[in-house]
């Protein structure tokens, strides 16, 4: 049995505290008790005290080493402790843990938070690739936890499911937050996990860098997955929609295509009860990109103007909801935007709906546009397929040309006049 007064005599005083420290740091690291200790700038008392342990005189200088090896064997021999340096460490000082197991234990735990983000709602969705690695190297999912595992896999989880139910077709943000978390305020600004989603959000939407930061980027890149950040916010622009003399909102179209005027619907209007748009069953529902040309299509038809719908850039949740509404009821959709990258990515949403069909967006309009001198360098934007047009997407990357809707606003208000 140890002889513990003796082993403090020995090895528990105040000058020998550096000597357990560096036994019990190699014992908490794994590593063998059997190579030489060195305390650099000596104290004479210090000195002593090891020359007392060890029962001999040590080499004089500044530095003092001492062979943990040769401390083991006399406190076995000397029976102060038995069972040797590694047990008389423990008994001055406490069990020691195994740094190295601890270790191991934390990487296993942050590598399956990680995990998480394997599920296949992210894996599968190569838009998501990039963002899953930047949040790995960059160490976002830590920092957002607090340096906590379990909570950090929680978060991991979470941002899954939300994720999973990406894009909507007009969710608000509370709405969209409890029925994937049974919390309508988790995904609230400021509040970490907001914070790793949005992160996921602007991936999944593909905007170009920087324009998704502030406020208004914030909302940006919600409205790009088809969610809005509260339902009066968010509105899309609409002309010529005939609207009734049921509800209000058919009212507030019927009077603004009376005044041949663009008009606002807010997502609140749209959802709080079906619209009345009165639209026939044979009506298209032009669809555009870019303000402008509603506004020339109202100062050149104005009460005349067939229906039309502007979804100004990346389609709000409030033009989501509406199209999905008019391709619902089976009414045709003619989609046109800019080509260059971003405006396809725009339409391949749209183009998606079952009635949409490009409007003048498609190869032929695009190389006729470019022959015609029209449109200026394509210089961003990452290239994107074109579902609708296999063809459209090549010939994009080879002319590197963007055409804006507003260069071909003369053969637009043509078609728009023979409606």
């Amino acid at each position: 049995m140890t002889d513990l007064p003796r082993l403090r005599r020995l090895l528990g005083g105040p000058e020998t505290a550096w000597l357990l420290d560096r036994a019990r740091d190699r014992l908490a690291n794994g590593r063998p008790l059997d190579t030489p200790a060195t305390l650099k700038a000596a104290t004479l008392e210090q000195r002593r005290a090891v020359e007392l342990l060890l029962g001999r005189r040590l080499r004089s200088g500044s530095s003092l080493t001492v062979p943990l090896a040769e401390v083991d064997r006399v406190l076995r021999e000397s029976l102060a402790c038995p069972d040797g340096l590694a047990a008389a460490v423990v008994a001055l000082t406490g069990p020691v843990a195994d740094r190295r197991a601890q270790d191991n234990a934390l990487a296993a735990a942050w590598k399956r938070a990680l995990s998480e983000l394997d599920h296949p709602a992210v894996a599968d969705r190569v838009e998501l690739a990039p963002w899953r690695a930047k949040v790995e190297a960059t160490g976002l999912l830590k920092r957002l936890s607090g340096g906590d595992p379990a909570a950090a896999q929680q978060l991991a989880a979470d941002t899954v499911r939300v994720l999973s139910a990406l894009p909507a077709d007009g969710l608000t943000l509370p709405v969209l937050a409890a029925r994937t978390l049974g919390d309508a305020h988790a995904l609230d600004d400021g509040r970490p996990l907001g914070a790793l989603v949005l992160s996921g959000v602007r991936a999944l939407a593909a905007l170009p860098a920087g324009t998704a930061t502030g406020a208004e980027g914030r909302r940006a890149a919600w409205a790009a997955v088809g969610v809005a950040l509260d339902d009066l916010s968010s509105r899309v622009l609409v002309l010529g929609l005939p609207g009734s003399t049921r509800g209000t909102t058919g009212r507030i179209l019927a009077t603004a295509r009376e005044g041949g005027e663009p008009c606002v619907l807010t997502l609140r209007q749209i959802t709080t009860q079906q619209p009345e748009l009165g639209l026939t069953e044979h009506t298209i529902v032009h669809v555009c990109e870019n303000p402008a040309v509603l506004a020339a299509a109202a100062d050149e038809l104005g009460p005349d103007c067939p229906p039309l719908v502007c979804v100004e850039g990346n389609p709000s949740a409030a033009a989501r909801t509406l199209l999905t509404h008019i391709a619902g009821q089976g009414h045709p959709i003619a989609y046109h935007g800019d080509f260059d990258w971003g405006g396809i990515r725009i339409a391949t949403g749209i183009l998606r709906l079952p009635t949409a069909t490009p409007w003048r967006y498609d190869t032929p309009s695009y190389l006729a546009a470019v022959e015609r001198g029209l449109g200026t360098p394509l210089t961003t934007g990452t290239p994107a397929p074109t579902h609708w047009d296999p063809a459209l997407a090549p010939a994009l990357t080879q002319h590197t040309i963007r055409v804006e809707e507003e260069h071909l606003l003369d053969q637009l208000l043509a078609d728009l006049h023979g409606h």
